[in-house]
């Protein structure tokens, strides 16, 4: 088998075998396949695109490239969650423990954030005391003792996605849909999920900017991983703005720490009833979306999804009273108010460009070495479709530092306030479970 003939045969249209997609993934994983043999295959998917057996085998090969966890001695079936990112987007706060508060383990790898606010990690953090360093057996237990529980990525998972992920990103080749899903469910199914939610993004501030294009991305990987033996389901959901109120990492779990009393904005509320719906017929504990809606709603009236917050915090060594007293979290020295200069409705508010102004206060990281301050952020006290009064506060800068002029003027240049109502935009657009 030749490489040659591999590029040749997919640049010609035709379908790879799986034998001939593990060539290549093996080969390239162990050097034995140069950058520009892998860079000319990556050109030939792009334009000619792969079948869905073609794309089921490249994640499995992705997969088996590297080592896999084992999360057999977890008791129940195992539902993982990703999204494909976005800003003020707290719902894996909320999702983990409301879906543990009915039994589905929660058995989460996460890692840290690059981009406008830190990862999962990085905002659990912000609890004082709580830390993600547990060893494997550690983690098992609580995940079969509490159903939930948060430990860092570990282990070489998915090393040909990371080496293939890198050769995209400086060959143009990146917003590929059989690579890019590929990529994404090669990571979750090595994680050693059973069944996998996925929460993909739309709008301004996410990475596919059209609904049609989210959508493809969406039923490509439920295609993956049905085709894989894991059942996945999806929801198209909107980030033409940020999801909630609060961007920032204390900020975010003071919002998540409301919308589990039952005190959360709108959207965030909404949409995270709707992922954990999911991963809960998926985790065998409802029949259909709607029975379990209800059992979730309900955990939220009675105070066990709360309650079920406090427990995981404190099994990691977080401060559980924050949840009662929110202030004892990461507080910024100063804050000020972003006034409007007219009065109307909030007609535009650009999401990634708002998370890069969260970022620029340092609630981010630029490259992999910054460090996250994780007191800042922004908070927004309206959203599109609201009404504001010249003088009004449109959101709340939290910050350390009293030189935000030049951020405010971003914030000003990515707030749109016009004379006209505009209809608030559409959080949930599809569901695909085929």
């Amino acid at each position: 088998m030749r490489m040659y003939d591999i590029i040749a045969k997919k640049r010609d249209g035709g379908n790879l075998t799986t034998e001939e997609i593990n060539f290549f993934i093996d080969g390239y994983t162990d050097g034995s396949i140069p950058d520009y043999q892998a860079s000319a295959l990556a050109m030939a998917v792009f334009f000619q695109d792969m079948n869905e057996e073609e794309r089921a085998a490249l994640t499995m090969a992705m997969v088996n490239s590297g080592d896999t966890i084992d999360l057999s001695d977890i008791m129940g079936v195992k539902v993982d969650k990703h999204s494909t990112g976005g800003v003020g987007d707290t719902t894996t706060l909320v999702l983990a423990p409301l879906v543990a508060s009915v039994g589905v383990p929660v058995a989460k790898m996460s890692g840290r954030g690059l981009g406008h606010t830190g990862g999962t990690i990085d905002k659990l953090e912000a609890v004082p005391g709580f830390h993600v360093e547990i060893t494997s057996e550690e983690f098992v237990n609580l995940v079969n003792k509490n159903k939930i529980a948060v430990i860092g990525q570990t282990g070489n998972l998915t090393p040909a996605d990371k080496k293939l992920y890198g050769l995209r990103d400086v060959t143009a080749t990146v917003n590929s849909i059989p690579l890019i899903a590929s990529s994404i469910m090669s990571k979750k199914i090595a994680s050693g999920a059973d069944a996998i939610v996925l929460d993909v993004k739309t709008g301004a501030g996410a990475f596919m900017k059209s609904k049609a294009e989210a959508e493809e991305l969406a039923k490509a990987m439920v295609s993956i991983g049905n085709n894989v033996g894991r059942q996945t389901m999806a929801v198209i959901s909107d980030m033409s703005q940020p999801l909630g109120r609060a961007i920032g990492n204390a900020l975010e779990v003071k919002e998540a720490i409301n919308t589990l009393q039952g005190n959360g904005p709108d959207d965030l509320t909404e949409l995270s009833l709707t992922l954990a719906s999911q991963m809960v017929v998926l985790g065998g504990k409802a029949e259909t979306l709607d029975e379990a809606r209800q059992l979730l709603e309900e955990n939220i009236k009675n105070g066990k999804a709360i309650d079920k917050l406090k427990e995981f915090l404190s099994a990691q060594g977080g401060d559980e009273s924050v949840v009662d007293h929110p202030e004892n979290l990461p507080k910024a020295s100063h804050t000020f108010e972003l006034e409007a200069k007219q009065s109307g409705y909030i007609q535009e508010i650009v999401a990634d460009e708002i998370g890069s102004a969260a970022m620029m206060l340092g609630a981010g990281r630029q490259t992999k070495e910054s460090e996250i301050d994780l007191s800042v952020g922004l908070v927004l006290n309206k959203k599109v479709g609201d009404y504001v009064e010249e003088g009004e506060s449109i959101l709340t800068l939290h910050s350390n530092t009293t030189d935000v002029d030049s951020i405010k003027e971003k914030l000003y240049e990515n707030i749109t306030i016009s004379e006209s109502n505009l209809d608030t935009p559409t959080l949930v657009h599809t569901i695909i479970s085929e």
